[in-house]
């Protein structure tokens, strides 16, 4: 079975009880809706990508009510939890996909919107180059994703137990920053969160990152039962007034769409893209 497979199994079987556990994914979300504020435009098509149980897509409806609004991810079962969201007043439009590789036409979206999902994409530049192809000029793009100091004390706690238990590597912010830039987006911002959640137990911290699939970022995760014991003791040092910490670094950010003809990277070259009512405009202006 192939690492994108297990991915996508291990999210049909969680769907269910994601949302009691996705404490994290809850906050950053409602931390990212409040950023639309910065669009622009008026968006009357909204994608939602990587949207899980759909609660960044039904909080889009709220705010853009008259938009239509697509909620992608690659479960069914997740896809399955936004239908339960949607309704006849606020409809959401559920598309079973991958985010590296957007169904949708070129130059179809006013606003891209993912939250926390763009780690789970094996080629980021090729996320953010999808991600710039279905934008609108001028159209917004807005996500989060995590930085290199998340799950820290974990991490500490694990490499004096079992070294040989990796966890992941994300890009820092000014790779992030560049990787905008590279897609070709226009006025990339970056900014940057801390959030650290606090659990009764260790065992209650464990089953939470395996109930929102967060376990599967970590090499190595199916080894905790068997050494939980010397877990819990590495992480004691660790513990404040009872509880288990466990930080998150959390980057926000927001870049528009270029203009017509700037030229977009892609691993054949530059290429530049001009939508046909551009070209008419230009043409009438030297006639």
């Amino acid at each position: 079975m192939s690492h994108l497979q297990h991915i996508h199994d291990t999210f049909d079987r969680i769907a269910k009880r994601y949302d009691d556990h996705a404490a994290l994914q809850q906050e950053v979300c409602s931390r990212l809706l409040e950023r639309t504020t910065f669009n622009r435009r008026d968006p009357s098509w909204v994608l939602d990508l990587g949207c899980g149980t759909g609660a960044g897509s039904a909080g889009l409806k709220q705010s853009f009510r008259k938009a239509q609004v697509v909620s992608l991810d690659t479960s069914g079962a997740m896809l399955a939890q936004v239908k339960r969201r949607s309704s006849l007043l606020r409809p959401l439009r559920p598309v079973c996909a991958n985010i590296g590789a957007l169904p949708f036409s070129s130059r179809s979206a006013d606003l891209v919107f993912s939250n926390l999902a763009s780690y789970w994409c094996p080629d980021p530049m090729a996320m953010f180059s999808e991600f710039r192809r279905v934008l609108c000029p001028d159209g917004m793009v807005l996500f989060s994703t995590l930085g290199p100091l998340s799950f820290a004390e974990l991490a500490a706690a694990w490499s004096a137990v079992d070294d040989s238990v990796e966890f992941p590597g994300f890009s820092d912010i000014l790779e992030v920053g560049d990787a905008l830039t590279a897609a070709g987006f226009r006025e990339p911002v970056m900014d940057t969160d801390r959030i650290v959640l606090s659990y009764s137990s260790l065992v209650t911290m464990l089953d939470e990152l395996e109930a929102t699939g967060m376990s599967l970022l970590v090499k190595g995760w199916n080894r905790t039962k068997s050494l939980a014991g010397l877990l819990e003791a590495a992480y004691s040092d660790k513990t404040k007034d009872g509880k288990y910490p466990l930080g998150f670094e959390i980057y926000y950010g927001v870049a528009f769409g270029p203009a017509d003809g700037q030229p977009m990277k892609t691993r054949d070259g530059d290429v530049a893209t001009f939508s046909i009512d551009a070209i008419r405009k230009n043409f009438r202006k030297k006639s």
